[in-house]
């Protein structure tokens, strides 16, 4: 594959212009872009551009590997205004890539030398600002400013960032710098917002807005001033000739990019994935028959995976990663984040699905449930409909990723490799002006005034739902013959009006349900029916959408009776036309200020149903409770109707689809405000690629740095945790290995150093486990019992002599115990350990707050504290810290004339927080007479108040016998030169 890939223009005044050609040697057509990127054109811009730039202008240009242009080809006639300067060709660029160019939220930087090494690097550029290919699509490239944007930072050695010259930065200047620029916002979805309609005579492509996309209507909620750019699909085959054309209509007139799907792919990813499987799932219903539903396809999946390809693609070329906003929409593009987070470490990027997403035990049935998980939290915000929605998501991440979440002031976080991955619970609303528009309008009022004559005198109850087998079409027919059988005197003055909206999709199991509705209906109107009155009208097909605010309008309810759907507007719809304008009153011969009224009866299932709390809430499956809703509803006193109506108006109406789209984006500019205040490395294959996100003070400890300094020093404090530092974690009590006291007992025949395992474990086992190292030291039950080495006698901390709060705390625990199969109480003599590790995941988490409620509860007056650590909940004494221990550790090393100015602590649990707080406190640091060198090290890559990390107990091992090698040699050459060690100590 022969390519363009980043094309750079460099002049004075700072002014970099950057682009993105794509070439690719594949068997198809090239897209717009490809075909005005020749090698002419090209010629072309670059004369463009110079001209622009002035007379001044210095040029470089950087060939990377195109196999259509060499340096030999580019002469003197490509510019107009001087001759061609360092022209330079580095091959193939992935080759260049990995080993001279590093990515900075999406900016790549290039060496300026024509040697690439190290010592000859003179600087790299960096780009902030560049000239996007929707403004050379659109013609707008000449009026675009002079002068662009100033660049913030100059990287002059590789992985090393300084700043330019006059423009200092610092950790507020982020802020600013995202205050003051206005990007983009790139709103995805699978089809855009545009109705496409090709005159077969002319041959001409007609386009227009389509007025009922919730694409279109969001724009509300978006600052006016903001460049909004859509991408998607048109929901028509455009031919391979055509769609060049297309393409520069479409992003000219209307700010859309198409993806242009080949046919087959476009059947596979939405008909066969999407629709027939995905789809099914999220609506819990698994494919136990193939005759319903699609079972797993590796096949499906690749296509799935090549469909959301194309549009990070698309995404990718008109994308300024720094500045644009991109949101993506439902389960037809979950994987693309992981597309777009492996080129651009730090776009800003949400995600919303507007379908329910199921419980655990029906998406743990996705044989690649991991990989989509794994690919939305590469997204920065994930919003949901509901809370059950949001807690099924974080159910499934807990329990097949083993990721925790928290509450963190009112938001809902997961932290994912120190990124935090926002969760956003906020139903979708409707657009006001649309709703009012249509009532306004004369053909709705005139649609009303009918609707009015044909059912004079009768309830009208309506129902408007998409053909599909989850509307519970049927249910909702068969409730209003339970209706009219268990109320005769209703029959002849209600009505049930159904409109049945086109299907997505025809399946077998579409078409079954059609057939069950009309029957149905047919064996309803035959029972109760008379001339001139049917008790069920079925409207099956496209109906105007002023004729369905006309029936909403006409109805004194509406039935939503879904047994499973991701939100469902027409409640809302029904809500803002009962509240009528002044032209549809007239229609209806309604008085002007009179009180309005509306009754909804909604399925538990849908997700606009938390949302209405004055609905009659029915379970769908239910026949005879749906009956009973609707007769409640229908005969309901006037005054309770007014007060649910008025209630429910005032939510519609202050939480439309404008207030969701500015909740979604503010969220999503928070959530992406720490971007560039932490490092960034990318790595994982597939769809496993991930962000690693860490603070620039948060590193790995680097061995030949705490080796230069074990030798820089004489007086040596080393604090080792055990579970999780010195052997892996494990549901069962693990002794250390032989090859662990070896090392250890090294460190400790060094006279230089002080070791110490602090534990929560019972000094009883650490006290067996290590027998074997005489001179270590041991602080068990996190420093509640103090053993200086093996021959010396416990001591124990003052405060902890009390333990009467166990009798009180212990029965308590036993309770949990009972209710949480797989947990145990481990009983110390200080303190009281609950584990849940072996207990149900999520049940185990519950159980455990829940406990720690109760305990801090009953224990309020005792002189105690509860915690929680990993997979536990702890009662022991007040004032019994490992940070406190550590500090009575150091404070008597001092006191005996022997001052630490060397420490090491590792550990990997939240106890082991307090140790590295307690020796990095400044208060003691400054009693010292010489500060000493401190690595306070955490065992994973995870926030710590640590500044160092080692990935797991395996190189927890390596860095120890490191220094077990550094002190025997130091050890062995003291015996053998002493005067020169007094010295060097003195």
């Amino acid at each position: 594959m022969g390519f363009w890939d980043f094309f750079w223009l460099s002049f004075p005044a700072t002014l970099f212009i950057r682009f993105s050609f794509f070439f690719s040697d594949r068997k198809k057509e090239p897209s717009f872009l490809q075909r005005n990127c020749s090698t002419l054109p090209m010629k072309s811009l670059i004369k463009l551009l110079l001209l622009r730039a002035g007379h001044s202008a210095k040029v470089q240009v950087m060939l990377c590997g195109s196999s259509r242009l060499t340096p030999s080809e580019v002469d003197d006639s490509w510019f107009p205004l001087g001759k061609k300067n360092n022209i330079k060709e580095f091959g193939h660029y992935y080759h260049v890539k990995a080993s001279y160019i590093k990515s900075i939220g999406g900016n790549i930087l290039i060496h300026q030398s024509s040697t690439v090494t190290n010592k000859s690097v003179e600087g790299v550029i960096v780009s902030r600002s560049c000239i996007s290919l929707l403004d050379l699509a659109t013609d707008d490239m000449f009026n675009s400013p002079q002068t662009p944007r100033r660049i913030p930072r100059v990287m002059n050695v590789p992985g090393t960032v300084s700043e330019v010259d006059g423009f200092k930065t610092n950790a507020g200047d982020f802020d600013a710098l995202s205050s003051e620029c206005c990007g983009k916002k790139i709103i995805v979805a699978n089809f855009l917002p545009l109705q496409a309609q090709k005159d077969i005579k002319s041959g001409r492509w007609s386009f227009s807005f389509d007025e009922d996309s919730l694409l279109l209507q969001m724009k509300d909620g978006i600052a006016s001033d903001t460049d909004v750019v859509y991408v998607g699909s048109l929901k028509v085959d455009v031919d391979p000739s055509e769609q060049d054309e297309v393409s520069g209509r479409l992003l000219k007139e209307f700010n859309c990019v198409p993806t242009f799907l080949p046919p087959d792919l476009q059947k596979y990813f939405y008909h066969g994935f999407c629709k027939q499987y995905l789809w099914s799932l999220f609506h819990y219903m698994l494919p136990m028959f193939p005759d319903y539903g699609n079972r797993f396809d590796r096949f499906l999946w690749q296509a799935y995976l090549s469909a959301n390809k194309i549009f990070a693609d698309k995404i990718m070329e008109v994308i300024n990663p720094e500045e644009d906003y991109v949101w993506l929409h439902d389960y037809h593009l979950m994987v693309l984040p992981t597309f777009l987070r492996r080129h651009f470490h730090r776009v800003k990027l949400g995600f919303f699905l507007h379908s329910p997403f199921p419980s655990l035990e029906i998406y743990r049935t996705l044989p690649v449930g991991d990989e989509i998980l794994k690919a939305l939290l590469n997204a920065d915000l994930i919003g949901f409909h509901t809370f059950d929605y949001a807690c099924h998501f974080l159910s499934c991440c807990s329990r097949m990723l083993g990721l925790d979440y928290e509450s963190k002031r009112g938001h809902i976080g997961l932290d994912y490799f120190g990124r935090t991955v926002y969760i956003k619970i906020l139903p979708v609303g409707i657009h006001m002006g649309q709703l009012q528009s249509a009532l306004n309008h004369p053909s709705s009022s005139t649609k009303a005034k009918e609707i009015f004559q044909q059912f004079e005198g009768k309830k009208l109850i309506v129902g408007v739902d998409d053909m599909d087998i989850f509307k519970g079409i049927s249910l909702k027919v068969l409730a209003m013959e339970q209706l009219l059988r268990q109320q005769p005197e209703l029959q002849g003055k209600v009505v049930l009006v159904q409109i049945l909206n086109p299907a997505r999709s025809n399946g077998k199991d579409v078409q079954e349900a059609r057939r069950e509705i009309y029957q149905s209906t047919r064996r309803i109107n035959d029972v109760f029916g008379c001339p001139g009155y049917e008790p069920v009208v079925l409207i099956d097909g496209r109906v105007p959408f002023y004729e369905k605010t006309a029936y909403y309008a006409c109805a004194e309810c509406c039935i939503v009776n879904a047994v499973r759907d991701g939100m469902n507007l027409v409640p809302y719809k029904y809500i803002v036309c009962r509240q009528g304008t002044s032209k549809m009153d007239e229609a209806l011969q309604i008085a002007a200020g009179s009180p309005r009224m509306s009754m909804l009866v909604v399925s538990e299932f849908i997700g606009c149903s938390p949302s209405l709390s004055g609905a009659i809430r029915v379970n769908p499956w239910n026949v005879d409770a749906v009956a009973d809703a609707l007769n409640m509803a229908i005969t309901m006193p006037d005054v309770e109707k007014q007060l649910r109506h008025e209630k429910h108006y005032r939510y519609v109406s202050s939480h439309d689809v404008a207030y969701w789209a500015r909740s979604f984006m503010q969220d999503l500019e928070r959530a992406c405000k720490e971007h560039y205040r932490k490092n960034c490395w990318g790595f994982g294959f597939g769809m496993s690629f991930r962000i690693l996100s860490l603070s620039p003070s948060f590193r790995h400890l680097n061995v030949g740095d705490i080796i230069s300094a074990h030798g820089r020093t004489c007086q040596r404090a080393i604090f080792l945790d055990y579970d999780g530092t010195v052997v892996p974690h494990s549901s069962i009590p693990k002794s250390p290995s032989p090859e662990v006291i070896l090392v250890l007992n090294i460190l400790c025949h060094d006279p230089k150093n002080t070791v110490f395992i602090v534990s929560g474990r019972g000094q009883n086992s650490l006290s067996v486990w290590f027998a074997q190292c005489e001179n270590i030291g041991i602080a068990a039950e996190h420093g509640c019992f103090i053993r200086w080495s093996g021959t010396s006698e416990w001591e124990t901390i003052p405060v902890a002599a009390d333990f009467g709060w166990k009798r009180i705390a212990e029965p308590v625990m036993k309770l949990y115990t009972e209710a949480t199969d797989g947990s145990y109480i481990e009983t110390k003599e200080s303190s009281l350990v609950w584990h849940h590790q072996d207990a149900y995941p999520d049940f185990g988490s519950r159980q455990a707050k829940e406990l720690l409620d109760h305990l801090e509860s009953v224990l309020a007056n005792e002189p105690v504290v509860v915690k929680r650590g990993r997979q536990i909940v702890e009662v022991k004494p007040q004032g019994v810290t490992k940070g406190l221990v550590t500090e009575k550790i150091l404070s008597t090393m001092t006191s005996n004339g022997k001052p630490p100015d060397f420490v090491l602590c590792i550990g990997d649990d939240r106890s082991d927080e307090d140790m590295f707080e307690s020796i990095s406190n400044a208060a003691y640091i400054s009693s010292l007479p010489v500060p000493p060198e401190i690595f306070a090290c955490t065992v994973g890559q995870k926030p710590s108040k640590a500044r160092y990390y080692l990935d797991d107990t395996i190189e927890v091992l390596k860095l120890l016998k490191s220094l077990a090698a550094a002190s025997s040699s130091t050890t062995s050459t003291s015996h053998t030169k002493t005067e020169v060690s007094f010295e060097t100590c003195a």
